[in-house]
């Protein structure tokens, strides 16, 4: 509280997390955006859909918002099944196919060949990897709401972007996801432990967001592991410790760049470590 003026947390829609289909509370999150925003027309777009269900961040509002979707999938097992869940809806238009950042496969020309309208509620983008570079070639469309997922185990600070290249899966840092929606005219107002989630600017102020810098609404970084190392050259591994997808631990012992030998403060060498130091150095070159 300012004077008489209470103040809301800058990440306070983060309180309504809530899972009914999707992973780490995004329903919630989406239903009270919802509710704030004006001018709804009950579309949304999701992919990769998986079976349309599964992890979702639209099926809530598809089954119990009445929400028409664009589901798109690129694995064709997962879309057979996809089409037998919504076999009958009439809301929902299933497509087959992979999602890329040029002219001929981006969604804008996926979108183009629907009755979705330009200005649609949702969007749901999730492909492990190659995130930023398809929300960066979306021009056409401009949904209210754009989810994008961002690799967890990146700090708030650190600029990364994947490769654009669809056959590698890094994924791309919150900060650099941020910035590209700042380009874009996209305002971060919430985030969960995978997803970064972002409105139209021209909606921003309705959220009553005095900072909405990537600190100020990534408050917790569960996944992030920091490595750092003694005055000694010694490797300390602290965090998470462990690799988020793989369950393999940073083993400290693996890390270490500087032998026993010269594990000193450098200013401590006498000569003979220093010459030593200097040709380790050389040879790590």
């Amino acid at each position: 509280m300012i004077g008489n003026k209470i103040t809301k947390q800058n990440n306070w829609l983060n309180d309504y997390s809530k899972n009914v289909y999707s992973q780490e509370g995004e329903d919630g999150i989406i239903e009270k955006i919802l509710e704030i925003l004006p001018d709804k027309n009950s579309w949304s777009v999701e992919f990769g859909a998986w079976d349309g269900m599964h992890l979702s961040n639209t099926y809530n509002l598809i089954k119990n918002k009445g929400y028409s979707a664009v589901l798109i999938e690129g694995c064709k097992k997962k879309f057979r099944i996809l089409q037998k869940n919504f076999e009958g809806n009439g809301k929902i238009i299933p497509i087959n196919a992979f999602v890329g950042f040029e002219d001929k496969n981006g969604l804008d020309s996926i979108l183009k060949t629907t009755k979705i309208p330009v200005y649609f509620d949702v969007l749901s983008i999730d492909i492990d990897g190659n995130d930023y570079h398809i929300w960066d070639a979306f021009k056409h469309y401009r949904p209210k709401i754009v989810i994008i997922e961002y690799n967890p185990t990146i700090a708030n600070q650190v600029e990364f972007i994947n490769p654009k290249d669809m056959s590698v899966m890094y994924g791309s840092s919150i900060l650099s996801i941020d910035k590209l929606a700042r380009q874009k005219d996209y305002m971060l107002i919430a985030n969960t432990r995978l997803n970064a989630i972002f409105v139209d600017k021209k909606y921003f102020d309705l959220f009553e967001i005095e900072n909405n810098s990537v600190n100020a609404i990534r408050t917790e970084q569960l996944d992030v592991s920091y490595i750092f190392n003694g005055y000694d050259g010694t490797v300390f591994v602290r965090g998470c410790g462990k690799m988020h997808w793989h369950h393999i631990p940073y083993k400290a012992s693996r890390l270490q760049q500087v032998p026993k030998l010269l594990r000193d403060y450098p200013g401590n060498y006498g000569l003979i470590k220093k010459v030593i130091a200097k040709l380790y150095r050389y040879l790590r070159k």
